[in-house]
């Protein structure tokens, strides 16, 4: 009579509990023999789709979404015409948000800032406000024509994280994580920091699912780094605890939750007793991956002076670059504050300039270290800004509305092909006019560039196959070097 239902299910061998496991350690996906290039020593995949280019990841999101117009895609006409009605350059058939939905008039608002060629490429970029980004023209591939289909900030950056505009879809870090497995033991495989910028510091807020597993076992979920405090919660011992009453009460809980794991097969219960045993091993290396001293003083030098100040952007990107050495295969950067509706030519140049150097030292930083060859980075936010003004133009006054169309970002690194440009917009920004790309075709070549067929990374959930890219998405060689 004390046999549940559940625990009937759990101790029978064709059940709920052992078919979740084996999904766990890797019935869902196999890799074809025939694509397999290299054994990998855990995760889903046994072996690689492609050879890959990318042993790991550092994207540098920018929330709230900068605008390409100041920064990435120079529009002379934009200048020439400030004032006139976008209407009469293009027809306007996107979607506009409820901030500009009821405007009666449309007016162009020209950047007030500078453009140059830079590098030996020609790139042409907004090097007033990011003289020191302008510098990497070399090292980049710039996409002026990423599109996307959300065009309020939580569903564009939910999608861009996990390939669907509504929560509960596993992040990009946890199937990587859940695809090629781990290559340091540790720290986790995936981690994400937050800053806030001096732009709209207090704008579109972050939430944990952002880097959560969603319907994939939590162990695959990221790791956020605080800013204040414990770098990472409850990672201390209480006070009174020593280590080795520690060792010993983690070594008593695994015995009983492995009998718990043997009795139901519940995949949460074996993440359970991983993440037990790699908070104990936290324990030591955060406090040692954190602690700067060992920097030269050059190398703190190039990242600005505010990196040694926890919870900024350039604390930061040092940070990156140590858990990149490190080898965590999936690090994540958000900066807040680029959502410039009202008074951008006041908010803006302050979010560059919080970005500005200690990306570049970054990029030079790895490349340095010969680290650059096996790390991609990418950099950008979840749309675009609109070329017309949102409310009243004016010189000192006036924003951009969101534009999801067309907007740019960069890739640098691993595979990447250095110092071009792919993708064009009309001469408004408002449309793309040649080599467009989608969201769900940025993840494919990432994941190629990873070694991963986004097409055969698959999680069966809820009686169906699920995948990052849905069931879109393509790679794009002409990224590729």
């Amino acid at each position: 009579m004390l046999l549940t239902r559940r625990h009937f299910f759990g101790r029978t061998a064709s059940g709920v509990g052992v078919a979740a496991l084996a999904s766990l350690l890797g019935d869902a996906v196999q890799a074809d023999a025939s694509d397999a290039t290299t054994t990998l020593p855990s995760g889903v995949l046994k072996q690689y789709h492609v050879p890959p280019k990318a042993k790991r990841v550092i994207y540098l999101f920018q929330s709230g979404a900068p605008s390409q117009q100041e920064l990435f895609d120079h529009k002379p006409l934009l200048q020439e015409n400030e004032g006139k009605e976008l209407a009469d350059f293009v027809e306007m058939t996107q979607r506009v948000t409820g901030m500009t939905a009821g405007q009666k008039s449309f007016p162009l608002a020209g950047s007030r800032y500078k453009f140059t060629r830079c590098g030996e490429s020609g790139m042409e970029l907004g090097s007033e406000l990011l003289p020191h980004i302008s510098t990497l023209a070399d090292d980049m591939c710039l996409i002026r024509s990423m599109q996307t289909e959300a065009i309020n900030h939580d569903p564009a950056m939910t999608f861009f994280q996990s390939g669907n505009q509504l929560p509960g879809r596993p992040s990009f870090g946890s199937w990587l994580h859940y695809g090629l497995g781990t290559i340091n033991d540790n720290l986790p495989t995936f981690i994400t920091m937050v800053s806030r910028g001096t732009g709209r510091p207090n704008c579109q807020p972050l939430y944990d699912r952002l880097w959560g597993s969603g319907f994939l076992p939590s162990t695959y979920a990221g790791v956020k780094l605080m800013s204040v405090g414990d770098p990472v919660l409850y990672l201390g011992n209480p006070a009174g605890l020593s280590p080795v009453a520690r060792r010993k009460m983690l070594d008593d809980l695994a015995r009983l939750n492995q009998k718990k794991l043997d009795e139901f097969g519940d995949p949460e219960i074996h993440t359970r007793i991983q993440q037990y045993e790699l908070a104990y091993r936290m324990q030591t290396s955060v406090p040692e991956l954190t602690d700067f001293s060992d920097e030269p003083q050059h190398v703190l030098d190039a990242y600005g002076p505010d990196v040694m100040k926890r919870g900024t952007y350039a604390y930061n990107c040092l940070l990156a670059r140590r858990l990149a050495e490190r080898d965590v295969r999936f690090v994540q950067l958000f900066h807040m504050g680029w959502d410039q509706h009202f008074t951008l030519p006041k908010q803006l140049p302050g979010q560059c300039q919080d970005t500005d150097q200690p990306t570049k030292a970054l990029i030079n930083d790895l490349k340095q270290r010969g680290m650059l060859e096996d790390t991609l980075v990418v950099w950008g936010g979840e749309f675009g800004r609109t070329s017309y003004c949102q409310g009243t133009l004016n010189a000192e006054t006036y924003g951009r509305d969101h534009h999801p169309r067309c907007f740019s970002i960069w890739m640098t690194g691993a595979g990447v092909k250095r110092g071009t440009v792919y993708g064009k917009t009309d001469d408004v920004c408002y449309n793309v006019v040649e080599n467009p790309m989608h969201v769900h075709d940025l993840h494919a070549t990432m994941l190629h560039l990873l070694g991963i067929d986004h097409e055969k990374l698959t999680y069966r959930f809820q009686g169906r196959y699920f995948r990052l890219t849905d069931v879109h998405g393509h790679v794009v060689p002409d990224l590729l070097s």
